[in-house]
């Protein structure tokens, strides 16, 4: 009766009478090899890994959370950053202590979204409390546009000067690593970093969930 009020379908491919199921489960587990290093068009000074393209279960269980409030999909997403996360750490990339920073998204975004979803993966990523903590240290100011149809040269100039840091930095201690949720042409990430390092904190990474 449930389903026939509130229809019950996945997040990823629309299979009914589940939020997850298990083959889209399989396409955001994160492989000996993942995530991989990707060169966005803006350069970051920091290696950029991606845990995958931004198509299929990985782009479809993105857009429910962003677009259609999916809160329940926050846990699969979070545990792929967590994999990730680990990955980097076993590799030697980073290492703990590790602050993970949430790339900052635009106020008006976030509230029509019911919260910011990349803090919320991040918090969900980091939530056995092991080598890693979550900080948001950056947010955007009130000028900037939504960044969908730019160019990457508009992109640039949208966010440039307009990410700020939130709170002292001598709470970023440790390795630091900048997630989110897509990277595309790297503008917003490489702003963040840039904040990041002026500021005197040690960034050493980014990590996205997926790049498009």
């Amino acid at each position: 009766m449930l389903d026939l009020v509130l229809p019950l379908e996945c997040g990823g491919c629309g299979a009914p009478s589940t939020r997850w199921c298990d083959a889209c489960a399989r396409q955001l587990a994160v492989r000996a090899d993942e995530p991989h290093v990707v060169t966005p068009r803006v350069h970051q000074g920091v290696p950029v890994f991606s845990l995958g393209r931004y198509a299929g279960a990985r782009r479809a269980a993105i857009v429910a959370v962003k677009e259609h409030g999916r809160a329940d999909l926050i846990d699969p997403l979070g545990a792929a950053l967590r994999g990730g996360l680990r990955q980097l750490l076993t590799w030697g990339v980073l290492g703990p202590p590790l602050t993970v920073v949430p790339a900052p998204t635009r106020r008006y975004a976030a509230r029509r979204r019911g919260g910011d979803p990349v803090t919320r993966m991040a918090l969900a990523a980091t939530s056995d409390g092991r080598d890693a903590r979550v900080v948001q240290a950056l947010r955007m100011t009130t000028m900037v546009r939504d960044s969908v149809g730019l160019s990457g040269a508009a992109r640039q100039r949208n966010v440039a000067g307009r990410v700020r840091l939130r709170g002292p930095v001598q709470r970023l201690t440790g390795d630091v690593v900048l997630v989110d949720d897509i990277v595309t042409t790297g503008a917003t990430a490489a702003e963040s970093v840039r904040v990041l390092q002026t500021s005197g904190a040690r960034v050493f990474a980014v990590l996205a969930l997926a790049n498009a």
